[in-house]
C-alpha cells in the first residue's frame, strides 16, 4: 500500500484518487500527529465487506470447506456438456 502525507494528498487529489479507482489498491494518508486514514475505491469497499461477511460466518466457512474437500476427493459435482455450455454462455 502507498502511503502519503496528507498535504500531497490535498495537492494531487485528483490523480491520486484516480489511481486508487484504476489500480483497485488503497493508499494510505498519514497526518503530521501520526494519524492515518485509507481511500479505497467504492467497489473494493464494497467487496472487503463481502469477504468479511462470509469470513465471519461459520456457517458459510464450513460449507466452503466441506465444498473444497469434496473437490480435492475428485467427488464433487460435474455438470453434462449441456449444462457446461448454458454455465458458460457458449
Amino acid at each position: 500500500m502507498d502511503v502519503v502525507s496528507v498535504n500531497k494528498f490535498r495537492d494531487n487529489l485528483k490523480s491520486l484518487v484516480e489511481q486508487v479507482i484504476t489500480r483497485h489498491e488503497p493508499l494510505k494518508v498519514t497526518r503530521r500527529a501520526g494519524e492515518a486514514f485509507v481511500v479505497m475505491s467504492a467497489d473494493d469497499w464494497e467487496r472487503e465487506q463481502e469477504t468479511l461477511h462470509v469470513l465471519q460466518n461459520q456457517d458459510l466457512m464450513q460449507q466452503i470447506a466441506a465444498s473444497l474437500d469434496t473437490h480435492s476427493k475428485g467427488k464433487g459435482y460435474s455438470p453434462d456438456d449441456e449444462q457446461m455450455n448454458e454455465i458458460t454462455g457458449i
